[in-house]
């Protein structure tokens, strides 16, 4: 697929038909309304649960070839506890179905800026080979693959949500070269994971 609003429609709708499907009442927003694609309420009894979803969606021949450009704005810091990324990764094999990762916006960020330092400054390489600042971060479907269909995390606070991304990026986030986004929340108190 080729066509970027065609890929960004097919991985909103998909991502609102999961959410159906899980009991939630989704309701796509206008384009227009920074940061949130799909407006989510889930009702049960006194229960009421509103989330805010951006959707990115991704596609590749292979799933291993899938990477999602998570730049600046994907990293901004969390206005609400109820933001969440639903990142879709669909194969250029029809054969094969989506695969759906949903990440807490704060995870989201961590890991994007994480990745992207890791590799901006990775010693391995030689100097001048790699020069693109974070507003051209992208993160491969690795960096995400445990919050694969982890639809339960929007139950629940990004605060309160496990960290799931792999064990070398909290190793990584402490180093100097490395970090985390400034105004992020996890500088004051880096998570075990």
């Amino acid at each position: 697929m080729t066509d970027t609003k065609q890929t960004k429609t097919i991985g909103e709708h998909h991502v609102a038909s999961e959410l159906a499907r899980r009991g939630w009442a989704p309701a796509m927003t206008r384009d227009g309304i920074a940061r949130t694609d799909i407006l989510a309420v889930m009702t049960k009894g006194d229960y009421r649960r509103l989330v805010e979803i951006q959707v990115k969606t991704a596609t590749g021949p292979k799933f291993e070839d899938i990477s999602w450009p998570l730049g600046s704005k994907a990293q901004d810091p969390v206005s609400t506890e109820q933001e969440y990324f639903v990142l879709v990764a669909i194969p250029d094999d029809l054969s094969l179905s989506p695969r759906n990762f949903v990440v807490p916006r704060r995870h989201l960020a961590a890991g994007a800026w994480i990745e992207h330092m890791h590799w901006l400054t990775d010693p391995t390489v030689e100097v001048g080979r790699r020069n693109a600042g974070v507003d051209r971060a992208r993160s491969s479907l690795r960096t995400f693959e445990a919050y694969e269909d982890r639809w339960d995390l929007l139950l629940l606070d990004q605060k309160d949500a496990p960290v799931l991304l792999p064990s070398e990026f909290r190793e990584w986030a402490q180093l100097n070269l490395v970090g985390l986004p400034a105004e992020h929340p996890w500088n004051e108190f880096l998570p075990i994971w």
